[in-house]
């Protein structure tokens, strides 16, 4: 019999440690790989599990992550499939907004009362991997447990900064602990096959990825009604009180895209030759909005080790190591290397560039440009450099932040000719 399942994916907070990337817009709507936004990661990986049924819980800068899921995700009208969105609303028992991930699940709760489901599987909107989830759930179920958290190996380097599981020999947790120290870090050693152990991945690393039993979530709610985060709370109070926590060891590639840092270093990583992130599949596809775009132009471009999405008009001289996004216009003789350009959201007609009124959309002729990051519908002008280096301190102006060493042009932002930012 099939495993009846109810999927929710967490639309996430502020994101203040992605900004100026989620000024105007939450975190699962941040472009990623060209063409894709991080919300249809979490989305594809359930449609490739035969997982159909998904509520998206959304609040901070909802508008385009709404948007994107209205324009993308149509299902068959005689099936049962769909992708929903929940947004935060005030009701008679709360005017707040959600105050965690508990809390937005529980407050979201009276929305399932109507779907046969026998478990929830509860995801991030913004974590960049491949997982079958029907692996997962058939985990869950001949464990027999009430929850089952995904679970990641990681090293002693890497341990401090995740909640690490003591996890014995039948895959049960025992016991957790949120960010500990280097001085305690050898008590919470996990038992893991020998080619972990030989690479020093001891450390078992929540992935935010959880399982539970429908009752089992719904009476744990009734419980602790005042507990709002299942990390810090949820996950710690169903360990103490006894019940079944098993925990799913993944170890594929995973991670969790919570800085400008990780964000530039995961999309850059799509562009080696063999990534850990896979776009070329035959079965784990990346689901998006089609945008029906005419394919890319080039005129005598080097190209290395970069991705090109479409409707591109490309004059540069050089590209590498790069990710293009979709509707990007480069000059002559420009060169991009280690560099995200997310591209447009709409086509500048032909008359306004050829009146020249404004800088025309995209990036201009003679630039440079350099560990950064170029948000949506910049306009670059011609002969500007623009480099990012960890040498340079944070910052900020109307048009740019530095962040991580990253140079990342905000959305919209007009550099004029001529312009120097960064490390020039």
């Amino acid at each position: 019999m099939a495993i009846k399942i109810i999927s929710l994916i967490l639309g996430g907070g502020a994101g203040t440690r992605l900004y100026p990337l989620t000024s105007q817009r939450s975190k699962p709507a941040v472009p990623i790989g060209g063409k894709y936004r991080l919300i249809d990661i979490p989305i594809s990986n359930c449609l490739n599990s035969g997982l159909k049924r998904m509520f998206v819980l959304t609040q901070y800068n909802s508008a385009s992550l709404n948007q994107h899921i209205k324009n993308t995700y149509h299902f068959d009208v005689f099936g049962r499939g769909f992708v929903d969105i929940l947004a935060a609303e005030q009701t008679p028992t709360s005017d707040k907004w959600f105050q965690g991930t508990a809390d937005a699940v529980r407050r979201c709760m009276h929305h399932l009362t109507n779907h046969d489901f026998d478990y929830i599987l509860i995801l991030s909107g913004d974590q960049l991997y491949q997982m079958n989830f029907e692996e997962l759930a058939e985990y869950h179920v001949d464990k027999n447990a009430d929850v089952t958290i995904a679970t990641i190996p990681v090293n002693e380097r890497d341990a401090p900064g995740f909640g690490i599981m003591k996890v014995n020999e039948e895959g049960m947790i025992e016991k957790f602990t949120e960010k500990p120290g280097l001085d305690i870090l050898p008590d919470w050693e996990s038992a893991v096959p020998d080619k972990l152990r030989q690479q020093g991945r001891v450390y078992l690393a929540s992935m935010g990825i959880y399982i539970f039993n429908r009752k089992v979530l719904t009476d744990m709610f009734k419980e602790y009604p005042d507990a709002i985060d299942f990390g810090k709370e949820y996950i710690p109070l169903a360990i103490e009180s006894g019940l079944r926590v098993a925990s799913f060891s993944f170890d594929g590639y995973w991670t969790d895209i919570g800085t400008i840092r990780s964000f530039f270093e995961a999309n850059i990583a799509l562009t080696d030759p063999i990534p850990d992130f896979n776009l070329f599949d035959n079965e784990r596809h990346v689901y998006t909005r089609p945008r029906m775009l005419a394919p890319s132009k080039v005129f005598g471009t080097w190209f290395n080790q970069a991705i090109l999405a479409d409707g591109c008009i490309i004059h540069a001289k050089k590209i590498e190591r790069s990710i293009v996004g979709i509707r990007s216009r480069i000059g002559e003789n420009t060169e991009i290397a280690k560099a995200v350009i997310m591209g447009n959201d709409y086509f500048e007609t032909l008359e306004k560039i050829v009146r020249h009124e404004e800088i025309p959309m995209g990036v201009g002729k003679d630039c440079y440009i350099e560990n950064a990051i170029l948000d949506k519908n910049c306009r670059i002008g011609d002969n500007v450099i623009i480099r990012g280096s960890t040498l340079l301190a944070n910052d900020e102006t109307d048009t740019y932040c530095i962040r991580d060493g990253i140079v990342v042009v905000k959305k919209n932002a007009v550099i004029p000719d001529g312009s120097r930012i960064g490390r020039v």
